[in-house]
C-alpha cells in the first residue's frame, strides 16, 4: 500500500469534528502579540534608557515575553486533558 491510498485516508467527518473541537475562545489572545507591537507609539522614543539601552530595544525583548507568555497560557488552557 502506498501513502496516497484512499482507503487510508480518514473519513471527513472526523477531520471536520477534529477541526471543530480546537475552536476554543481562548486562542483569541493570540492575536495580543500580534497587535500589540503594531501600536507604534508605545515604543517611539528613546528615554528611559535600562542599562544603557534605548527603550526601543528593551521594548522589543518584552514584547517577545509577551508573545512567549500569551502562546504558553493559551497552550495550557486549551491543551486536552487526558
Amino acid at each position: 500500500m502506498s501513502d496516497l491510498d484512499p482507503a487510508a485516508a480518514p473519513p471527513a467527518a472526523a477531520t471536520r469534528r477534529a477541526r471543530a473541537r480546537d475552536h476554543s475562545p481562548w486562542n483569541w489572545l493570540l492575536f495580543v502579540p500580534i497587535l500589540v507591537p503594531l501600536i507604534t507609539p508605545l515604543f517611539n522614543f528613546d528615554t528611559p534608557r535600562l542599562l544603557g539601552f534605548p527603550g526601543f530595544y528593551w521594548l522589543q525583548l518584552a514584547f517577545i515575553v509577551l508573545g512567549v507568555g500569551t502562546t504558553t497560557l493559551v497552550y495550557r488552557m486549551t491543551k486536552r486533558k487526558g
